[in-house]
């Protein structure tokens, strides 16, 4: 059975309480839950996790690399500070589609960059928990291609 692993950084077990005006109101449980059902009707395997240590991340993405699996990943705010993410991707080889809810380039401008981006096969942002879902779709198409 393919994996997808979902992979989720910083801050974001604060959803649904944390800036709804940005983030919206569904929480990280929610999206799982949902992301698991559509999962399951496709045959996929579904590993969803977060954390708010950049050190369980990488090591994540070495595992998830390793075992040649699709990789939905949220960084959050490390994805505008971590080398060490960018890295984890090249050195595992992880296919990884980079994803935000909110659109980056409407808010700060320190958002504007990250160091995620030139290692990932796309990205996906500004469309709240859809966001995940539009990324699934995109994984999958890629797990049938093996691209």
């Amino acid at each position: 059975m393919p994996a997808v692993h979902v992979i989720n950084g910083p801050n974001l077990n604060l959803l649904g309480s944390r800036e709804p005006e940005i983030y919206g109101c569904a929480t990280l449980s929610e999206i799982e839950a949902q992301l698991r059902e559509t999962c399951q009707s496709r045959g996929v395997e579904l590993v969803f996790r977060q954390s708010n240590s950049e050190g369980d991340l990488v090591d994540w993405i070495h595992e998830a690399g390793r075992a040649g699996a699709s990789v939905i990943l949220n960084a959050g705010a490390l994805t505008h500070t971590s080398i060490a993410l960018f890295d984890a991707i090249k050195g595992a080889q992880a296919r990884v589609i980079e994803v935000h809810l909110s659109n980056v380039f409407a808010r700060e401008s320190f958002r504007h960059h990250s160091f995620i981006s030139p290692a990932a096969r796309g990205v996906i942002a500004g469309f709240g928990p859809l966001s995940y879902f539009l990324a699934l779709e995109a994984a999958l198409q890629n797990q049938r291609r093996k691209t």
